[in-house]
């Protein structure tokens, strides 16, 4: 994991300086209608800031036999422009919940991409099996003390019934962690929305496989699921998660992932299959591949496009090839459809969709 800390400024690329002398630096511009404007092509510098703690959270390593507090961080990207009134996306990195990294080059390309054309574009970190500690010969009892705080009981007995290995428990746990970190990163957002110039009423939620599924969950769940199974009192990290902030995600992005998580939810807390979802759901966009040695099928995109459709909530399934035409399968960052890639077919989705207005 990337240890960089301190403030860099990217330069993608600078168009005419009459962009900036318009204004003074300090002087923000509005837009009365309150719908942000973005670019079409890269035109404004990227700054950056890197590793900025948004919540705290409980962790092991391999010799703990208690639980410590660790830092979870999100690297920020934002143009350098003058506008007060930014579009934002946060993405949420792969790694099947046992490791992967905010600093993932094709996030910081996609990072970059989407901050030099007037959004405000968060990678983040969360805790994943490697901050879960070695659990191998615990009993149920003890191991259900060793996460205390981390995982709920109930959550950590279902993992126990379905698993057939101490890696699989794991993997299970980290799924819950993963998620309550992510919904504590998009709290922090809008704890710190008029820092940055972002307009709440635009944000995007985007992940790659693990932070698909993550995604999903993210922008269907309540807002309240993932956060008020544990207390304070269990886990005292909780309270540095910005828990009375309240977000709406307006869009999701989602490469090669499933809705799984939302299923163990339910199957966990005993709810009708399909419980979370409803008509006020953000709108989806769908890349996903069709070749066999996919992590996560691409039914799985075909289940959320019918639950979608039977809802009336717009969506867009891209199925992804390569560019040699041939089916891609899971990670396929280069997929295309009609020849564009991801970073152009989500361009295209978002601005459409949310209405913004491209110059």
């Amino acid at each position: 994991m990337s240890k960089v800390t301190g403030f860099k400024i990217f330069m993608i690329s600078i168009l005419s300086t009459v962009l900036f002398t318009a204004c003074s630096n300090n002087e923000l511009i509005s837009d009365d209608n309150g719908i942000p404007e973005v670019k079409s092509e890269p035109s404004y510098a990227v700054l950056k800031e890197d590793n900025i703690v948004y919540a705290n959270g409980l962790s092991h390593d391999n010799t703990s036999n208690s639980s410590f507090t660790i830092p979870l961080k999100l690297d920020l990207y934002y143009p350098d422009n003058n506008t007060s009134n930014r579009p934002f996306f946060m993405f949420i990195h792969g790694g099947g919940f046992k490791g992967g990294t905010k600093t993932k080059p094709e996030i910081v390309e996609m990072a970059n991409y989407y901050a030099s054309r007037g959004w405000v574009f968060a990678s983040i970190d969360y805790r994943t099996v490697e901050e879960l500690g070695i659990i191998k010969g615990m009993t149920q009892e003890e191991l259900l003390t060793y996460y205390k705080g981390i995982a709920p009981r109930e959550w950590i007995e279902n993992a126990l019934q379905g698993s057939q290995s101490p890696d699989e428990v794991q993997q299970a746990t980290a799924m819950y962690i993963a998620q309550r970190d992510s919904k504590a990163a998009l709290r922090w957002i809008m704890a710190n929305a008029s820092t940055y110039n972002i307009n709440k009423d635009f944000i995007t939620v985007g992940g790659a496989s693990a932070g698909a599924i993550t995604t999903i969950a993210l922008g269907i769940s309540n807002q309240e699921d993932f956060r008020d199974e544990i207390t304070v009192n269990d886990d005292p990290t909780l309270s540095s998660t910005n828990l009375n902030e309240f977000y709406e995600v307006k869009s999701m992005v989602y490469f090669w992932g499933s809705n799984i998580k939302l299923d163990v939810f339910e199957s966990v807390y005993k709810l009708n299959k399909y419980d979370r979802y409803d008509d006020s759901d953000p709108e989806l966009f769908m890349g996903h591949g069709t070749a066999q040695d996919l992590v996560t099928p691409y039914e799985e995109a075909l289940e959320l496009q019918e639950i979608y459709n039977s809802l009336g909530i717009y969506n867009k399934l891209a199925t992804l090839v390569q560019p040699n035409g041939d089916p891609a399968g899971h990670g396929a960052w280069n997929g295309e459809v009609g020849g564009k890639g991801l970073f152009e077919l989500t361009f295209d989705f978002l601005t459409e969709r949310q209405n913004l207005k491209v110059k």
